[in-house]
């Protein structure tokens, strides 16, 4: 089995995981901030010198492609490709949703039947969704959602267990009200949830372009200017 780093950036929490044979070996992470810039790099060194300290090879970096903050998308990307270019190895991509989505499954008691809908905040009562059966097959494309009363209504009414999680599904909890909708809190994308998708990736040679791959947005990046600022101040 592979050696594989993995790092996740895509929303407030910045994680990495060293891991090999479906485990984790080594991991650091914090939730609640915006400072990947500042933590990332401490953290990819100290799981590198793990692997250094038990004689582990790299095979593969995996890096969370979106979607997610544009900005932490964006480091952890960059810190991904200068790491696996600079070690010769190949970079492996995992959506964002799916580690969410496998982090469900590897912490919650299934029956095997359930829809996995994810939901990442995109500020307002806008979310980045999919939904996925339990094969993580897409049920709803990846698309960016305007959550309302109507919102994920056809998935609702066609399957019997519908699991809602994710910093976005905050905002879904008082307009989303039927019997077999559960929510599941604290579900974040983190690295050691992505073990057994960079491992799939890894044996089938599912590899990204370290030069021209880019984040998974889903949509443009609209930058606004700060309110009542006077040039010069």
């Amino acid at each position: 089995m592979a050696v594989i780093l993995n790092i996740d950036t895509s929303t407030d929490h910045c994680s990495v995981a060293l891991t090999a044979e479906g485990m984790v070996l080594a991991h650091q992470e914090e939730g609640g901030g915006r400072n990947h810039a500042a933590l990332l790099s401490d953290y990819i060194k100290y799981c590198l010198d793990f692997a250094r300290e038990k004689e582990l090879k790299l095979d593969a970096v995996a890096v969370s492609m979106g979607p997610g903050s544009y900005t932490g998308l964006r480091i952890g990307l960059s810190e991904a490709k200068g790491l696996a270019y600079a070690l010769d190895i190949p970079l492996i991509g995992i959506d964002t949703l799916r580690i969410m989505a496998c982090q469900v499954m590897f912490t919650q008691e299934l029956e095997g039947d359930e829809i996995f809908i994810p939901m990442v905040d995109a500020r307002r009562m806008e979310v980045y969704t999919a939904a996925f059966d339990f094969a993580l097959n897409p049920v709803m494309n990846q698309q960016a959602l305007i959550l309302d009363a109507d919102s994920y209504a056809d998935i609702i009414a066609k399957y019997p267990k519908i699991l809602m999680f994710g910093n976005g599904s905050d905002k879904a909890k008082d307009i989303i009200t039927a019997y077999n909708v559960r929510f599941i809190p604290d579900i974040h994308p983190l690295a050691i949830d992505m073990i057994a998708l960079a491992d799939k990736a890894y044996s089938n040679r599912d590899f990204i372009d370290l030069a021209y791959s880019v984040p998974n947005y889903i949509k443009d990046f609209q930058a606004t200017k700060p309110k009542n600022s006077v040039i010069g101040q």
